[in-house]
């Protein structure tokens, strides 16, 4: 499956660079990074020196995903990213994300 808008949220998301854009905590609007690291309830989002765990419920991330070149940004509330990254990301049987 191709990475594009629509599939983002069902799709590998270590490696992707983002941002958090709105957060139930405001400490954490502004952190940015490449995502090494998911769980059920956490994104791994290393920055400088260190990675900031962060939770994807009441989070809203900006993902950069390549497109054409270029960088295309997705905005995307974390509550759909609640699940353990592989059941989020299974392309058959009886999946909530298709």
């Amino acid at each position: 499956m191709p990475l594009t808008p629509e599939s983002l949220p069902r799709h590998e998301l270590v490696g992707l660079d983002a941002e958090i854009v709105s957060a139930d905590n405001e400490d954490l609007v502004g952190i940015a990074g490449e995502v090494v690291t998911e769980t059920t309830k956490t994104l791994g989002i290393q920055r400088d020196d260190r990675v900031s765990h962060v939770p994807k419920a009441g989070t809203t991330f900006e993902f950069a995903i390549p497109s054409g070149g270029g960088h295309q940004v997705v905005t995307v509330d974390g509550d759909r990213l609640v699940a353990r990254p592989a059941r989020r990301t299974e392309q058959t049987g009886d999946s909530k994300w298709r």
